[in-house]
């Protein structure tokens, strides 16, 4: 059955802040417009953006920008339902916009990554108040509502938070391996450390920072590169002068999806520091390119890096630990060369197609449910 699908998410892909969270949903919903089904998407809009258009095939409808968006999101997400969609799709990756209790819709959840204290570190202090409240009011106002959440690490965060275990089903992002490939088989790679992300502060791009002392020191002509834009550009290029790494740090600001695949091929190791993520992306995305990941052992990195076996994992916050780690990939050719193996069999695990597939059977569920538990293919965790 073809179904008519209602979306809310803050950005849309051609939003200027789009990251992660948006290649997730739209390289699910462009594969269910594909396969006939109907999508609207209601985004936060953005300078000199069309009010409305196809994206990859989604109708995007912006309403406000980002500052009024999850003010005015839910309830216009009420007036859109009596166009006769049959799903709204509730994105939780900031604010959540407790559609369950103002859209007359089933509902069905996306759930990338909750903030919990982390937002006191990431935003003002009067927003982390407002978004560590809201996260309060999820148990109450999703109760019974299918969740789809991208880690196991996530759906423990929803389970401590009082979401029935039951409800919550791992579905982590695919990858597209049509677009992320290997341009060699990694060994004889320059010695170059990529580090892919936002520039925002939870995401600790100052720790590769301040590692790549150490590695400088211990690896002969070693680059690091930082792919990617933000607030803390300013300071994270500071802190590179400050440690006299101007000659061997390059950011690149933001880049097109090519030009970032095109650095994974490159990177010797990808490096992700977060505080905490709801999955690893990037990592995946490097392992298909035949790079292996040097990552903090946080709730999300800690699913998608399986340690010495695609990845290396070092404790969050431990400069010197990371250091060691990139060191050990960049010189021993070895472990170097069994976690290329054990990287590209692991991401051949991850397929947007099974990802689509899975979505579309939890909304299912929220909409017509059954009581029993849909058969999923797409996740290589075990429940």
């Amino acid at each position: 059955m073809k179904r008519r699908i209602l979306v809310l998410n803050e950005r849309d892909p051609l939003h200027p802040l789009a990251g992660g969270a948006e290649i997730h949903i739209y390289e699910i919903f462009r594969r269910l417009v594909a396969r006939g089904h109907e999508v609207t998407h209601l985004a936060a809009s953005f300078p000199g953006c069309k009010r409305e258009e196809i994206v990859q095939g989604v109708r995007v409808r912006r309403l406000v920008n980002r500052y009024f968006y999850y003010a005015l999101a839910a309830p216009a997400a009420r007036r859109e339902a009596v166009r006769g969609y049959d799903v709204v799709v509730d994105v939780l990756n900031k604010l959540p916009f407790l559609s369950p209790w103002v859209v007359p819709l089933p509902c069905f959840s996306i759930v990338h990554h909750l903030f919990g204290t982390t937002a006191f570190r990431q935003v003002p202090l009067p927003i982390a108040i407002v978004t560590y409240l809201a996260e309060k009011l999820i148990p109450p106002a999703y109760r019974g509502v299918p969740m789809l959440a991208i880690s196991p690490s996530t759906k423990q965060d929803l389970v401590e938070r009082g979401i029935a275990s039951g409800q919550v089903y791992v579905v982590p992002p695919g990858v597209d391996e049509s677009t992320h490939r290997a341009r060699d088989d990694g060994a004889s790679r320059a010695p170059l450390v990529v580090w892919v992300g936002r520039l925002e502060p939870y995401k600790r791009a100052d720790l590769m920072i301040d590692a790549m002392v150490a590695v400088s020191a211990a690896v002969a002509d070693v680059r690091l590169v930082i792919v990617g834009a933000g607030s803390a550009r300013a300071t994270l290029q500071e802190r590179v002068r400050r440690r006299g790494l101007d000659a061997v740090t390059t950011f690149t600001g933001f880049v097109s999806e090519a030009d970032k695949i095109a650095w994974l091929q490159k990177a010797a190791v990808v490096v992700q520091t977060s505080e905490k993520e709801g999955w690893g992306m990037t990592v995946i995305e490097a392992n298909v390119c035949a790079t292996p990941a040097v990552a903090s052992n946080v709730p999300g990195l800690r699913d998608s890096v399986r340690d010495g076996e695609s990845g290396l994992l070092f404790e969050y916050g431990d400069c010197q630990g990371l250091a060691r780690a990139v060191i050990r990939v960049l010189t021993e050719p070895e472990l170097h060369a069994r976690l290329v193996r054990g990287g590209r069999a692991w991401a051949e695990r991850f397929s947007w197609d099974r990802v689509a597939d899975d979505t579309l059977a939890l909304m299912e569920e929220a909409i017509a449910p059954s009581g029993r538990v849909p058969v999923l293919r797409a996740s290589p965790f075990a429940e």
